[in-house]
């Protein structure tokens, strides 16, 4: 097993959910973090680096990334979790959050890994993790738009690992089912669904993306399929 110890871990969309659980649970065992949220939240963790960062706007990603690198002195693992959904009708969606799931969560990824990838191609061990969804590979209904990005984001990372595992960068989409976080709230999803009492913890998605980056470097996990119990495969 490799090990994160030392490490440099970039965790975007980090200041809630799957990329907070993440970002605590890789400096739990040693990486060394940096904080990539709206809020800018470093969530009381010693010695990270937060920075208020729009994924949107390519110039903060490319700031942020810069002074992570300058303040750590490199870059080893780069965890693309920002993301956005809102779910209904493809027809009554509100065209601000149809924009809004494209900027995110396609533009967001693309600035994101352009932002890091230099610094990853120079590290001994690099990793680079997107959390998708499931949603990417089913296309659910009433998930239209927000199907369409992360369907990108599965096809954008099966691409990569193709011109990058030679050069020695592992690429690896983690695509969770239902997770119960504040994701979507408001937007589709609301908290008194009875749903979310069966979907998975923030934890145990974290938990797989600290599984895919200590694999030994022998080999790779290039995607990663997360259902609850509750949730049929076939759909």
């Amino acid at each position: 097993m490799s090990t994160v110890e030392g490490r440099v871990a970039l965790v975007t969309g980090a200041s809630s959910g799957i990329g907070a659980a993440a970002a605590r649970t890789l400096a739990g065992a040693g990486a060394r973090v940096s904080l990539l949220s709206r809020r800018g939240d470093d969530l009381g963790i010693a010695g990270a680096k937060a920075f208020a960062c729009d994924v949107r706007d390519s110039a903060q990603v490319e700031r942020a990334v810069a002074d992570t690198v300058g303040g750590f002195g490199g870059l080893d693992i780069l965890v693309a979790n920002a993301g956005v959904g809102a779910y209904g009708d493809f027809l009554d969606l509100a065209p601000e959050h149809l924009e809004e799931m494209v900027d995110t969560n396609v533009k967001g990824l693309l600035y994101t890994v352009r932002a890091g990838l230099p610094h990853l191609l120079r590290s001994q061990a690099a990793d680079l993790v997107v959390v998708a969804s499931v949603a990417g590979q089913r296309g659910p209904e009433g998930e239209a738009v927000y199907a369409a990005s992360k369907f990108a984001q599965v096809g954008f990372m099966r691409s990569l690992d193709h011109e990058l595992f030679r050069r020695g960068v592992r690429c690896s989409t983690i695509a969770p089912g239902g997770v119960a976080t504040e994701f979507a709230m408001g937007r589709g999803r609301n908290p008194d669904d009875p749903d979310l009492a069966e979907m998975m913890r923030a934890q145990e998605i974290a938990d797989a993306i600290v599984h895919a980056v200590t694999r030994p470097r022998t080999h790779r996990v290039l995607e990663s399929t997360i259902l609850p119990m509750s949730d049929d495969s076939m759909n």
